[in-house]
């Protein structure tokens, strides 16, 4: 591909409408990975000039004016080995030009987001008063799945037993996580503009009951799990502005916005300390907020929201997404630029371990199983490498005892491909399932990996879901994604997801024999990712 040649030392000329145009097209595509700011995080640095200074003294310098108009162009529409998609089957050619034009230019500041706005944003649809006072409907909630349609701006509803779409609800653009209330009634979805919405699952057909918008972009939402506090808040965590925000539990009423700006672990500030992912602990009132460009892990105690105590637990840079081991007193995130794993003790509330892996882990929520050698572990696949690591996790279980030897140790690197986004297994499988939907290469992307646990040596099985799937061919990718448990283990859910004009599937696979068990498509799912079931979300089990 060649691009319009521009100075590698003056920034192209933009019109208003191609800025505009650009600006909408990088909140959608890029400022997840690379920041609002483009200062970088799991993707690199974007600014059109940055330097940095080691320990050492040494400066680096670098910015995308340094690689000029043709480069950009290239790298943004074939990706990189790092982890970056292949955006040529997803932007036009025009679309390319224009996002290496955008990318040179100096980042706009957006604006902040206060208090009065996000109270002003508020809306109750259904008033608690108003809501049924039992399950006015015949579905089986354990094993329902809500599912983001990413790029409708919607959630779909679906019946894990009958395989049937219950509901399709309208919420936020690109709904990143779906998280459920303690009592499994309420499902909390953030998009990534922001959005929160509460869909009530009691109501003869689910909707949304009440919504708010906590910022311009967002990624995590969970609820209070403590007991004593079942349901009685919310919180949810801004990319822009970086902040999070504490709400009632059952109507979304804002009560507290508090700022995360301030020193990363390397002590220097940082203008844009997003919010990356949010869990509630059940050992005590506190959420566990993870700061991504700080590498600070936030322990807040939600017992007293008018007088907030919050534990800061120095980590390492850049945290993304993570999960409970198994025992669920331990919380494992990534950090992604410093390929470390980051393990926090929530009963001594404080870091129990900073364990190194692989390239860019990528977790998800993990993994949890009990390995043949080492004992009971926590999984994470990876963007940049071709491995999922394994880390040996600690119990009270006597019967594990002879495994403490390995205690936050990764113990083993299963051999996989780079691109992972997602590892999942369940209690009762024998199975550890792993997406590759992030890599270069078509097929490769198409399919996942399943592993017996008796024998991680290599996978038993990779399984081409788009092939499976009886879709026709397309030239753009149909990545598989985000394996999903049913509540009782049996099937394993994988989303297909195509372009917005391509037909995209969710494929069932029964989790003992892997045989192909149903293909669900519908014209009104487009672009299905993310798959939270209830039973399983609810009780973090993976």
């Amino acid at each position: 591909m060649t691009g319009t040649a521009f100075s590698q030392n003056v920034a192209p000329t933009m019109t208003a409408a191609e800025k505009e145009s650009a600006k909408k097209i990088y909140f959608e595509r890029c400022a997840g990975c690379h920041g609002v700011l483009r200062k970088g995080a799991t993707g690199k640095n974007l600014e059109p000039h940055w330097s940095k200074t080691d320990k050492d003294g040494k400066t680096t310098e670098g910015g995308t004016l340094s690689l000029g108009q043709s480069r950009l162009e290239k790298i943004i529409g074939y990706g990189t080995d790092g982890g970056m998609v292949n955006f040529d089957d997803i932007l036009t050619k025009e679309e390319l030009t224009l996002m290496a034009k955008y990318i040179q230019n100096t980042p706009d500041v957006p604006p902040e987001y206060s208090f009065k706005q996000t109270l002003d944003s508020w809306k109750v649809i259904v008033p608690v008063k108003d809501r049924p006072t039992k399950q006015m409907n015949s579905f089986n909630l354990k094993n329902m799945f809500s599912v983001t349609l990413r790029d409708t701006g919607e959630v779909a509803l679906i019946d894990g037993d009958t395989k049937d779409i219950r509901s399709i609800v309208k919420t936020g653009y690109a709904v990143h996580i779906s998280r459920l209330s303690k009592s499994g009634r309420y499902v909390y979805v953030i998009g990534r503009d922001g959005r929160l919405s509460l869909i009530d699952l009691w109501m003869e057909k689910p909707s949304v009951v009440a919504e708010v918008k906590i910022g311009f972009d967002a990624r995590s939402v969970d609820t209070s799990k403590f007991k004593g506090f079942e349901d009685t808040y919310a919180i949810a965590g801004s990319y822009w502005p970086p902040q999070y925000v504490i709400m009632d539990g059952d109507t979304l009423k804002p009560r507290k916005v508090v700022s995360t700006r301030g020193m990363t672990v390397d002590g220097e500030y940082h203008p844009e300390p997003r919010v990356a992912s949010i869990v509630a602990s059940e050992i005590k009132p506190e959420w566990v907020v993870n700061i991504k460009e700080t590498g600070q892990i936030l322990l807040v105690d939600y017992s007293d929201i008018e007088n907030l105590k919050t534990t800061t637990i120095a980590s390492a840079k850049f945290l993304h997404d993570g999960g409970f081991d198994a025992s669920k007193r331990y919380f494992l995130v990534a950090a992604n630029a410093s390929n470390k794993i980051a393990a926090v003790d929530l009963k001594e509330g404080k870091l129990a371990a900073l364990v190194d892996v692989a390239k860019i882990p990528h977790p998800g929520r993990g993994a949890n199983f009990v390995h043949p050698k080492f004992g009971p572990v926590w999984a994470t696949g990876h963007l940049g490498a071709d491995v999922v690591s394994l880390i040996s996790t600690p119990s009270d279980d006597p019967k594990f005892a002879a495994f403490k030897q390995y205690n936050w140790k990764m113990v083993q690197e299963v051999k996989h491909v780079p691109g992972n986004l997602f590892v999942k297994t369940h209690p009762k499988s024998n199975h550890l399932w792993a997406d590759s939907a992030q890599n270069a290469d078509k097929d490769t992307a198409e399919s996942v990996s399943v592993w017996k646990m008796d024998d991680l040596s290599k996978p038993y099985k990779i399984i081409n879901v788009a092939k499976d799937s009886g879709l026709p061919p397309t030239k753009a990718v149909k990545r598989a994604v985000h394996p999903e448990y049913s509540a009782d283990g049996s099937e394993v859910w994988i989303s297909l997801w195509g372009g917005k004009t391509d037909r995209s599937a969710i494929v069932v696979y029964d989790d003992k024999t892997l045989a192909l068990k149903k293909v669900i498509t519908d014209p009104k799912m487009i672009t299905p990712t993310g798959k939270f079931n209830v039973y399983n979300t609810q009780h973090d089990i993976y």
